[in-house]
């Protein structure tokens, strides 16, 4: 059975898309702990991060960078988390979560609420930053 991911990849999910290729996509967290969470994945299957290959492994952590930096550009922070869990979905993620103190990437925290509204402008305004 396909992964929530896989699903949102083959857009059988509907996402908040702020940048893909061919192998990486990366998405709007709908439960985030900041405005900007962002998830990014390989868009091939795979259940543990440590388990990609390792060209595989390097090319979506430069993929994630480059979307730290979109995130950056648009969401006021001083810098971007990053967090690898693994243990929530069985498909590898980097969570890049907009901080300001640490306390900003606390999973155990109370998630931030928007309007779908709210989620496209902002997806929209990173995947410009990405793109630019």
């Amino acid at each position: 059975m396909p992964s929530i991911f896989t699903r949102i990849v083959q857009g059988e999910i509907p996402s908040y898309k702020i940048a893909e290729d061919d192998r990486f996509y990366a998405f709007l967290d709908i439960n985030p702990m900041q405005r900007g969470h962002t998830l990014v994945i390989p868009k091939r299957e795979v259940d543990y991060i440590f388990n990609l290959a390792e060209e595989e492994a390097g090319a979506l952590f430069i993929f994630a960078r480059r979307v730290a930096l979109a995130i950056q550009q648009v969401v006021p922070c001083k810098r971007i988390g990053v967090a690898v869990i693994g243990l929530e979905v069985p498909h590898a993620h980097i969570h890049l979560v907009p901080l300001n103190r640490e306390r900003d990437i606390d999973f155990s925290k109370p998630k931030c609420t928007f309007t779908p509204q709210e989620f496209t402008r902002l997806a929209d305004d990173i995947s410009k930053a990405f793109c630019s």
